[in-house]
């Protein structure tokens, strides 16, 4: 399966999930920047609020691929306890990444959503989304960066990802729905005719637009 974009990846998922049409406890979350169109248009129809959750890796210094933990929107912060202990990374310098980290993580929930507080998600359905997973470690980052704020239940919508990592995944959330799972995947734009990067200005323009469309329902 190929997308023209990433809004019809959006309304894909939303045929999906048509059971949360409407329900007052479900809110799409969606991973910036790519996630946000896809959960624009799968919140619209859906006719739930959209927000963002900004999930910020904490790599290993000098070998930032590897995760050492993560930090989210809400003040949640999840430490891969087994990595710190084998790599034997102090505490100074988990400190000082997650500085790093918070200072980004800030810059861009303030310059997404303004003076508007995050949606509380405690007790509520929670459809996470993103335009695609490769290894899926942001993914599962803010799965558990997620479960700190107590949801109901966590349900994963992703347009396409790699066979294994969507396995993976399976383990982490209540449920998972992923469009398609190609075999010859090597990278999440592969499957998309539009690709083009997604800008700040457009993640608060889609959020913006979102909150105007939910206030004139």
């Amino acid at each position: 399966m190929r997308f023209r974009d990433r809004s019809e990846a959006g309304r894909l998922l939303a045929s999906r999930l048509k059971e949360f049409a409407g329900q007052p406890e479900t809110l799409v979350l969606a991973l910036p920047r790519g996630g946000v169109p896809v959960g624009f248009e799968l919140a619209n129809a859906l006719g739930v609020p959209l927000d963002v959750f900004v999930v910020r890796k904490l790599g290993v210094p000098g070998q930032e691929e590897l995760a050492m933990g993560a930090i989210a929107s809400g003040g949640v912060r999840v430490l891969n306890y087994p990595a710190i202990a084998a790599l034997a990374i102090p505490e100074a310098a988990i400190a000082a990444v997650e500085a790093v980290e918070a200072r980004e993580l800030y810059r861009r929930e303030e310059l997404y959503r303004g003076p508007r507080p995050p949606l509380e998600v405690g007790g509520r359905k929670v459809i996470l989304t993103d335009d695609g997973v490769a290894t899926g470690s942001t993914m599962r980052a803010a799965i558990a960066a997620l479960r700190q704020r107590q949801p109901e239940s966590i349900v994963l919508a992703i347009p396409v990802a790699a066979p294994a990592t969507c396995r993976q995944l399976q383990e982490e959330a209540d449920r998972v729905v992923c469009l398609s799972t190609p075999e010859a995947f090597s990278a999440v734009g592969q499957w998309y005719d539009d690709f083009g990067q997604v800008g700040d200005a457009q993640v608060r323009d889609w959020l913006e637009r979102a909150g105007r469309m939910r206030a004139a329902s």
